[in-house]
């Protein structure tokens, strides 16, 4: 009995505080924060080459700002409609070394051959989000539009040496796309212009329009261009993104 007592009163106090927020009106912000991201999928390989790794510990690290909007859709606050326009920079990173003689000639007195090969994909991001509030937490769910407008390939390759030294260069290299077409560091003929991805998250807002939410966002079109092919090649955009918010009322 105590503890349906104690249930009651906590969801009576949860429903209360809900109803007590104040809607607002319209309100518009800012958000900034990071990006996780790596490209997953059956054909991944024939994007990014064999050996390449999709676990979360292997995700690359990137970033995103924009706007963030507020429309209210119950008189409490509780429902509303969170539209937001983010750049958002996703991609993957492909990690090799090698100790082979073939690989070392190249590299006279090392050791061993680091690589770690980055494709940058910028991306603007329109997430179309629900949202319920509930006492400062919130929950947010729907579905995203990105637009693909930039992509660019770096490579980062570190020497090792016996006597402990290494030396580490960094250029914008050319790649080889799925078909084995070499391609420019900063092509992107070879993927998708647009994306669409499902969205959920979780956060906190403060009363005075503070937030730190948690999301994540996975791709249902393929990264990979096959309009003028037969195949259907599937490699999909997943991202995490940790960001940092503030809403103004504009009344």
């Amino acid at each position: 009995m105590k503890k349906f007592l104690l249930l009651t009163v906590a969801a009576v106090t949860s429903v209360s505080i809900a109803q007590a927020q104040d809607a607002g009106g319209f309100r518009l912000g800012m958000k900034v924060g990071g990006t996780y991201s790596n490209v997953s999928g059956d054909d991944v390989s024939q994007l990014t080459g064999a050996g390449y790794s999709t676990k979360l510990g292997d995700y690359k690290l990137g970033y995103n700002a924009g706007l963030s909007f507020s429309i209210p859709l119950s008189s409490d606050g509780f429902f509303s409609f969170a539209p937001e326009l983010l750049y958002n920079r996703k991609g993957y990173e492909i990690q090799t070394e090698s100790n082979d003689g073939a690989t070392l000639a190249a590299y006279p007195g090392a050791i061993k051959v680091e690589q770690e090969q980055k494709r940058v994909l910028h991306y603007i991001d329109v997430p179309l989000l629900a949202k319920i509030n509930a006492g400062g937490l919130f929950f947010e769910l729907g579905p995203q539009v990105s637009y693909l407008f930039g992509s660019k390939n770096k490579t980062q390759t570190t020497t090792k040496y016996a006597d402990n030294t290494k030396n580490k260069t960094n250029e914008e290299t050319d790649f080889l796309d799925y078909t084995g077409i070499s391609k420019k560091d900063a092509d992107k003929s070879d993927l998708a212009q647009f994306d669409i991805s499902g969205v959920a998250g979780v956060g906190y807002m403060t009363e005075g329009g503070i937030s730190l939410g948690l999301r994540y966002a996975r791709g249902f079109n393929s990264l990979i261009d096959t309009k003028d092919t037969k195949n259907d090649i599937k490699v999909f955009n997943n991202a995490f993104t940790l960001q940092l918010g503030y809403l103004i009322p504009t009344k």
